[in-house]
């Protein structure tokens, strides 16, 4: 049987016109336009084209978007000022720190600055101590695409072994705590593992998460494993080798690009619309 294509960039366009709807009822009950802010600090070129996509979906859902530039030297004191005014603002639906920011930037402690309402990544501790021990709070943003996409192509995680590779605050790390939420069997890998191999082929659903082109090698994969691939090296490359023997062995795979980087935005979006529908309740509603 041919492995199911996870299709990430489709599917992310079909949410974002259940997305645009629910935002038009926002402008036309409550004459509410949600905005998302967005920081990036220094001049890192993939920050500043991540961001541009993300205020690109902003704009085809109907939200607004702003980008805080900051210099490289900007202190984590005046970071921190920077994001408790957006906190303020009442039209900020949501905040997204660009990771990562500058070495010398306490970037956790800033993460957990963002007001939880606002904190649409799911960066902050608070919000991933609220999910991990299943209270409501937002989500990681590539942790909650991977789920969501498995989901959409009804692909069973419950009883599954799953392996991640990568160990991140932001991405490994919520990974690992959403599988176990669906009832997986979690085991996490890392750049202090020993025989990564010995753990790749135990994976029913294998999740690469490292940044390292073709890491995990074809020929280390179990027959019939779920390939999510969240590494995006140069020259479209991911973490996991996928060459025709990875093609025929597994059963579904995310490709790359297109499988779960357009998911991420897609979740981002998501949650900023959700806490603008949440602000919007406390909205007096627009008089005809």
């Amino acid at each position: 049987m041919e492995a199911i294509r996870l299709d990430g960039k489709k599917l992310a366009s079909e949410i974002e016109l259940q997305l645009l709807k629910r935002v038009n009822v926002l402008k036309q009950k409550y004459n509410y336009t949600p905005v998302l802010a967005a920081i990036i600090v220094g001049e890192d070129p993939a920050s500043k084209t991540y961001v541009k996509m993300k205020s690109k979906a902003c704009a085809r859902v109907g939200l607004n978007s702003v980008t805080v530039n900051l210099s490289k030297n900007t202190t984590t004191e005046k970071l921190v000022n920077k994001i408790r005014e957006l906190n303020a603002d009442s039209k900020i639906c949501g905040i997204l720190l660009q990771h990562p920011t500058p070495l010398h930037i306490d970037e956790q402690l800033c993460f957990n600055e963002i007001a939880l309402n606002k904190d649409v990544d799911g960066v902050s501790a608070t919000s991933f101590g609220n999910m991990t021990n299943g209270y409501p709070a937002f989500k990681c943003a590539t942790p909650l695409g991977i789920i969501t996409l498995l989901k959409h192509y009804n692909i069973i995680i419950e009883g599954k072994h799953a392996v991640i590779v990568g160990r991140s605050a932001i991405l490994g790390k919520p990974t690992a705590m959403l599988l176990l939420q669906e009832n997986a069997t979690v085991t996490i890998c890392h750049r202090k593992t020993i025989n990564l191999e010995q753990y790749v082929r135990q994976a029913d659903i294998l999740v690469a998460a490292v940044g390292k082109a073709n890491l995990i090698k074809s020929a280390w994969l179990k027959p019939n494993v779920i390939l999510i691939d969240c590494g995006y090296n140069q020259n479209n490359v991911g973490d996991i080798e996928l060459d025709n023997h990875a093609l025929s062995i597994c059963s579904a795979y995310t490709p790359v690009p297109g499988g779960v980087g357009p998911m991420t935005i897609s979740s981002l979006i998501s949650q900023a619309v959700e806490a603008a529908e949440i602000y919007s309740a406390f909205l007096p509603e627009k008089r005809n």
